[in-house]
């Protein structure tokens, strides 16, 4: 999976009466915009040059329905006197097709002259240099290292306190259930050291799962042998104190 950040895509809708207009069917003619920009890690709006174009797509009734702006603020101006949803595409600069597209659905009424909504969106980190190098504009991106040891911690954490006890809590002079909990207060670099020490004396009686493509360990504590489980309660032990 590409690894990914977030950024708010704000919406934007502006409208106002057009009194030097008829009403039709009873409904006051209006004005209305719709514009896109982007928060920064500040919630500031600032222009949103992480898209190439924003495509828009009108009531059927509207001439040409189908607008697509390529500049920001993407804003999309017309005249009516109707409410109704907008689908929204957005598309992210250096990123073709469906990998780049983004959409969203837009509610536009006239409750309000002004209203925005917020849209978070998920990005690739690892797709584009130059859409990195926009996103920087906005907000930090975390670099290919720090990326890993994210992933590293998270995995590693979750899968840890998947630990299974296999139903009993002892084996030999080890409680495997405090054995578990002291492993999920481990940090990343002695959950390193833990995983390298299961692998190290790993048995064909050992039930262990090392998925490396997706970052996962999992083990039985049960099925590893009374010696080891003494080396990790002992390492627990000695870097949290509590076992």
């Amino acid at each position: 999976m590409a690894e990914q950040v977030k950024r708010i895509i704000r919406v934007t809708t502006e409208q106002h009466v057009l009194t030097d207009e008829p009403p039709v069917e009873n409904f006051p003619m209006r004005t209305w915009s719709v514009s896109v920009s982007l928060l920064n890690q500040e919630g500031n709006e600032i222009p949103a040059n992480i898209l190439d174009k924003v495509t828009y797509t009108l009531h059927p009734t509207f001439l040409n329905p189908i607008r697509t702006l390529k500049t920001p603020p993407f804003r999309v101006e017309e005249k009516g006197w109707g409410e109704f949803d907008i689908p929204i595409s957005v598309h992210l600069v250096g990123l073709n097709g469906k990998l780049g597209e983004r959409k969203i659905h837009h509610d536009l009424n006239f409750l309000k002259e002004k209203y925005t909504i917020d849209h978070t969106i998920s990005i690739p980190t690892n797709k584009s240099s130059i859409l990195n190098k926009l996103l920087q504009e906005s907000g930090p991106i975390p670099s290919a290292e720090d990326l890993s040891k994210r992933k590293t911690n998270e995995d590693l954490n979750k899968n840890t306190k998947k630990l299974k006890s296999n139903g009993n809590a002892v084996k030999g002079s080890i409680d495997l259930e405090k054995l578990a909990n002291g492993l999920t207060k481990l940090n990343e670099d002695d959950l390193i050291v833990i995983v390298q020490m299961v692998t190290d004396n790993k048995t064909n009686e050992m039930n262990i799962k090392n998925d490396v493509d997706n970052g996962e360990f999992t083990m039985d504590l049960y099925t590893l042998p009374e010696s080891l489980l003494k080396s990790l309660w002992d390492y627990v032990k000695k870097q949290t104190g509590d076992v």
